[in-house]
């Protein structure tokens, strides 16, 4: 039987790249098209197995001379894989779209037009390194790998430990990459359950209308195409330990679903009248905010009360002080091993930037940073200059850092900070990125009614289209 090929996405609207990419691609990957947001989401959850490889272009419809939906398909992504290896093939390479997107998760950044032979060896270079990081992965979870000894990842490892054994059902809160997944493997692990099924599911990656089946299981003839009758994650979990991912991605209907298993134990096949009872335990993850969620309806108030008897906050990595020094030195050891290339250092200056820095992707933008560090200066000595060209300088480490425009002082250090930890700090893009983020909030506020937003805003509506025109040029 032959090998099948590594599957990749190509997402980008523009059918002259798409089909060439295709066509050259096809010989080494299964290749998959979309041609916006919409359409990636709808092609991901048809796939029996999430993409191993993106290549994303951030000028997608309905906006192709803005980046935002490139963005946005870049979370989406990473929610629906973590693992997923994603490079931006991009012609809006300007310095602060490359950041933005490194931050949020992508491996790399390829200036269109480019080379389709070095672009085929990007990619495997990538399948390369996420073997490597599969196999290290099993490694870290068997030995449950929290790395650190900041008072968080103290306090994280105590609640892990507290909780492991119990019954109940345990909500685990924390930003994208930060490793949610790890923690929910280590409350298993140290659990009695350990012997037991550990089953993992990605709810931002089940069909809404297989969502059922997928979890509970159908019987024969329970729809078209179901010729066999076919067991459900909550069957086959056992008296295991099942992990529902992204769990505020479920539907509301498969939410009073869910409720009625974490009640009572109860659930049914699709097409079967017999009801089941589940023994497994609940873990579930997220980086929404539920109560916001809950409030905006979109998540049932009873449901997130039975999810979060036992709450775990995994700390974002901006949290953790001199553990991100032991992460690099973990990380960069890891990649020369698997690349056979000598760790790079830091020089002074690099090293207290490297503590000061946010981290906004963290420990996944953590380690896309070390890999793109090794391809460079593998072996050198890395200066403060160089490190600064790999990170977001422009994202504020929380909103609580926003100083009030009434407090110049405040605003005059926020100005310092910027300028003393940007390598080059270019003022007229600083205000068009402000004037651009006040102008979104306030179209966001008013759902796109220029009046309201002009008067939000204090100017004309006049003055208002022509800075949204400037702004798109």
């Amino acid at each position: 039987m032959a090998e099948q090929n590594p599957t990749l996405i190509i997402i980008d609207d523009d059918p002259l790249i798409t089909d060439t990419l295709h066509y050259v691609l096809s010989k080494h990957f299964d290749v998959y098209v979309a041609e916006s947001r919409a359409q990636a989401k709808s092609l991901l959850r048809q796939l029996e197995v999430p993409p191993s490889l993106a290549l994303v272009d951030l000028g997608l419809p309905p906006v192709p001379h803005k980046p935002d939906e490139g963005f946005k398909v870049i979370g989406e992504l990473l929610a629906h894989s973590p693992t997923m290896k994603i490079h931006v093939l991009s012609g809006q390479n300007e310095e602060i779209n490359v950041k933005h997107a490194m931050a949020l998760g992508a491996v790399d950044f390829i200036p269109k037009p480019c080379d389709v032979e070095r672009l085929k060896e990007i990619l495997q270079n990538a399948l390369k390194l996420q073997e490597a990081e599969k196999t290290e992965g099993s490694k870290e979870q068997e030995s449950c790998g929290l790395l650190g000894e900041s008072l968080p990842m103290q306090t994280l490892r105590t609640q892990i430990t507290q909780f492991a054994d119990a019954p109940f059902p345990v909500l685990i809160e924390g930003e994208s990459g930060s490793g949610k997944e790890l923690v929910a493997n280590c409350l298993h692990r140290l659990s009695s359950r350990a012997r037991q099924p550990y089953l993992s599911v990605n709810c931002a990656a089940i069909s809404p209308t297989l969502a059922e089946s997928i979890l509970f299981g159908h019987g024969k003839g329970a729809f078209t195409g179901a010729q066999t009758s076919h067991t459900g994650y909550f069957e086959d979990a056992g008296e295991g330990t099942l992990f529902l991912d992204e769990i505020g991605e479920l539907p509301l209907e498969m939410q009073s679903k869910l409720l009625r298993v974490l009640e009572n134990g109860e659930y049914q096949r699709i097409g079967e009248t017999q009801t089941r009872k589940s023994k497994a335990r609940i873990i579930a993850a997220t980086n929404r905010d539920l109560r916001e969620e809950v409030r905006a309806s979109n998540f049932r108030i009873d449901l997130y009360h039975r999810l979060s008897v036992f709450t775990v906050r995994v700390p974002p990595l901006r949290d953790l002080g001199d553990d991100r020094y032991e992460l690099l030195n973990y990380y960069s050891d890891f990649y020369a091993r698997e690349t056979g290339r000598k760790p790079f250092k830091f020089d002074n200056k690099a090293s207290q930037r490297w503590l000061d820095y946010h981290f906004p992707g963290n420990v996944r933008e953590l380690r896309n940073i070390i890999i793109r560090l090794m391809a460079k200066y593998a072996g050198q000595s890395v200066s403060d200059v160089q490190l600064a060209a790999e990170l977001d300088l422009m994202q504020l480490t929380s909103p609580n850092d926003v100083p009030a425009l009434n407090d110049e002082a405040a605003l005059s250090n926020q100005a310092m900070r910027h300028l003393q930890t940007q390598a080059n700090v270019n003022l007229d893009q600083v205000l068009k990125t402000w004037e651009k983020a006040y102008v979104d909030a306030a179209l966001k506020i008013t759902h796109g009614n220029l009046s309201q937003a002009a008067k939000l805003l204090g100017i004309n509506r006049t003055t208002l289209y022509s800075r949204m025109q400037m702004q798109e040029q």
